[in-house]
Formats: structure tokens, sequence, C-alpha cells
């Protein structure tokens, strides 16, 4: 059991948009969406090319389960939808504990939730494209599917908690937003500033992980979920993704750091369970 059975969770801080609009892209039942779209990039392709020649399902779903039902840290133990209401809340209520302490205001930012594709301020989110931050709306967005195409294209176990560093990861960004550290940078590369901000955001996860109990929502992790959450760093690591897509590794090209830096960074977080501890401006 991950969430205390008890705890009362917020659903207004999700935004449920499946169902709504032009439906979704569906690739092999969006199981290997992501991988297209991470060898295209990496590959220097055009994605668009890739993704257009792929049938598409336009079907929206009628009626399905909506998140305002996620009432109770039970419904987050029964629930994929639920568990990521009951991560959310206790993401943001540890950085807006954090940030009070330091004499900062924490803005929440809202999960949206959507299947296929929706729209957000930075362009067209897809299911292809993975969870990520929009700086320009200050969202995350998010398909639930993601964490299939984790298990069944990346290798990872992807298990709940793995969803919860996943959550925590993408807040991290938030977190960087607020405090000005966020940048834009489109450089690539091994020492890139890019790198730095991706493994920054998995150091602030690793440190809400260190505190996930302590905002109510959650028990104290066990080590078996500590390791699933590092499963996921290994397997969405720039070396190992290039590596199954393109058969080998060009470190000139990487955005996010390899999975033994996602890992050491988000135990960094972890262990010291301090954001002070996540500064990634030196050696990585």
């Amino acid at each position: 059991m991950t969430f205390n059975d008890n705890a009362r969770l917020d659903p207004s801080q999700v935004q449920d948009s499946r169902g709504v609009g032009r439906g979704g892209l569906i690739v092999g039942g969006g199981g290997i969406g992501i991988v297209i779209l991470i060898a295209s990039l990496l590959l220097g392709v055009d994605p668009t090319s890739i993704l257009e020649s792929v049938p598409t399902d336009t079907a929206t779903v009628q009626n399905g389960p909506s998140t305002s039902e996620c009432q109770t840290g039970a419904d987050a133990n029964r629930r994929d939808d639920c568990r990521i209401v009951g991560f959310v809340d206790s993401v943001q209520k540890y950085w807006s504990d954090q940030f009070a302490q330091s004499g900062k205001t924490y803005h929440p930012a809202t999960t949206v939730l959507f299947s296929g594709e929706t729209q957000s301020a930075c362009g067209t989110a897809q299911t292809a494209m993975g969870p990520f931050y929009c700086p320009d709306d200050g969202k995350v967005y998010l398909d639930i599917s993601f964490f299939t195409d984790m298990r069944t294209q990346l290798g990872a176990n992807a298990g709940p908690f793995a969803q919860g560093y996943v959550v925590a990861h993408e807040y991290g960004h938030h977190v960087q937003d607020l405090l000005g550290t966020l940048t834009n940078s489109t450089r690539t590369g091994a020492q890139s500033q890019s790198v730095r901000t991706e493994l920054q955001a998995d150091c602030y996860a690793g440190v809400w992980a260190k505190h996930a109990a302590d905002t109510g929502y959650l028990v104290t992790p066990t080590q078996a979920e500590i390791a699933d959450a590092l499963d996921a760093a290994s397997a969405v690591g720039d070396d190992r993704i290039q590596r199954e897509t393109q058969g080998r590794v060009t470190p000139d090209s990487f955005t996010h750091g390899t999975s033994a830096q996602r890992q050491k960074w988000f135990e960094t977080g972890y262990q010291s369970g301090d954001p002070a501890r996540c500064d990634t401006s030196g050696a990585l």
C-alpha cells in the first residue's frame, strides 16, 4: 500500500481532459509512440513525418471515470488516475511547506490528464511526447498510458512509486520555474544546461520521496518502492534510450543525462532530503 487509506485527496489540483477534443494518437495500443518520438528526435528526424504515417483513433471516451471521484487514499491505492491525484497533492504539499519555511510563496500547478492529445500553451500535447511541464501556462501534462510505455517499451517496472517519481520530476520543473532557474536552452550534450536542468528535477523528485510520508498522503516508501523509482530513472536515461533505439550512444545529443546520472541525482535528493543539495551546476 502506498497511500494512507483515510487521507483526503484534493482532485481540484488535477484537470481531467481525458476523452475531450479530437481523440488521440494510438500507436500499437499506445505502446510505441514514445519510442518513435524519442528515436526520431535523437536521430535528427522530423517526428511529424513518422507520427502522421501512423493510424489514429478519433474515438473519445464518454461517461468514463473522472478524477472528481478521487476522494481518499483508498481510491489512490485502487485507481491509476486517483493515484496521480494523490501524488500531485503530496508533491505540492511538500513544496508549499518547503517554500513557506524559506519565506517564499509556492504557487500550485495544475496537472492535466489527457488521452491521445490535448492543447497546451506550449503546443499540442500528444501521448507520444510523454509527460512534460509547460512553463507558458504553468501546467503539467500527462497521459497515464505513458506508464504502460515505460513497461512495454522502455523496460521499467513502472510500479506505483515509479509513477510518483515521474510526477515529482515534472513538478521539479515547476519549482525551477518559480525559482527562476528553469532555462529554455536548446543546446544538447553531456554537460549541457538541458541535462543539468533535468538532473536537478530528478534530485527534487528524490527530495520529495524522502518527505512523502510527512505530507500525510503516503506511508513511508519501502526500499522496493524506491528501487522502482530508481528503475524508472534508469529506463529514461539518454544512453539507454539511444542504445535501444539507434544502437549506439551519442553523448553530444544528450538532453536528460545517463541512466547512472539520473539514478545518482534522485538518490542525492532522497538521501539528503535537502533541496539545496540539488545544485547541478558543478560536476555531474
